[in-house]
């Protein structure tokens, strides 16, 4: 079977990678799990010996045939559900997944990574782990980078993000232009919002980040008087003349509750 450029199919091969993701996602007999492009199945079959329940959804038709005929006797069983669709507009209510009752294990297409974590973190039925293959310089950028980005902060609001290891771009099949990372988001919550809105301080970071090239002070002047996002940096122990990348999470959050 042909991969198609046009979903981002890149097929995992490797067995030592599959043994690490099941690791890292620490499974369970109880557990359920929703896996997002399950592909041929090699890591379909390794969170079906671990788990309870996999949930898995595909795009391609090709591929849920495939998958039919490959785990006929799970999916008879119920402890595979194969869901056709995209998963950008998949129902998880109507699947019986709610608030940290299930864990998202995936190889993701490298195309909707940003949309598919921001649309999973910020909802009201966040799982109680992510543990997804993605491109090695995201991965870097959000657990690794001394720089922050509007990336990595919307992260590390929810949860706690971490490196686990990197994934050769030969473990793949076709195997893509980059390397790829295990990428793991644990402990996740809203309770960072507790003490501020949540579209308050995206729209503060998002201003602060708005101009690469300008101070922060500049940046965030829009929002408010330029004498008053001085006092709040004081506050804040921030430099004058700091970038929006070199504030840490908590600056960024003394920030949001000052302006």
């Amino acid at each position: 079977m042909r991969p198609k450029k046009s979903l981002g199919q890149n097929f995992l091969t490797s067995q030592s990678v599959v043994d690490k993701i099941v690791e890292t996602a620490n499974l369970n007999p109880k557990d359920v799990v929703l896996e997002v492009g399950p592909g041929k199945g090699v890591l379909t079959q390794a969170l079906l010996e671990k788990a309870g329940k996999v949930i898995a959804v595909e795009k391609d038709d090709a591929l849920i045939y495939l998958l039919k005929e490959k785990f006929a006797q799970e999916i008879k069983e119920e402890k595979l559900v194969l869901v056709r669709g995209d998963i950008l507009k998949f129902d998880f209510e109507e699947h019986g997944l709610k608030k940290s009752n299930y864990k998202i294990v995936a190889n993701i297409p490298y195309y909707i990574t940003g949309e598919f974590l921001r649309s999973v973190l910020s909802s009201d039925i966040q799982p109680s782990q992510m543990v997804l293959l993605v491109q090695k310089e995201v991965a870097e950028r959000i657990a690794r980078s001394k720089k922050e980005s509007i990336l990595s902060l919307s992260i590390k609001v929810y949860g706690e993000p971490k490196y686990i290891q990197i994934v050769k771009a030969g473990s793949f099949n076709p195997a893509p232009k980059v390397d790829s990372a295990i990428l793991s988001i644990e402990n996740l919550s809203k309770k960072f919002f507790d003490e501020v809105s949540e579209e308050r301080f995206f729209e503060v970071i998002k201003t602060g980040f708005a101009h690469k090239r300008k101070l922060l002070l500049s940046n965030l002047s829009v929002l408010k008087e330029k004498e008053e996002i001085k006092k709040a940096f004081v506050k804040a122990k921030i430099n004058e003349k700091a970038r929006a990348e070199v504030l840490s999470l908590e600056q960024w959050l003394l920030i949001v509750k000052i302006i």
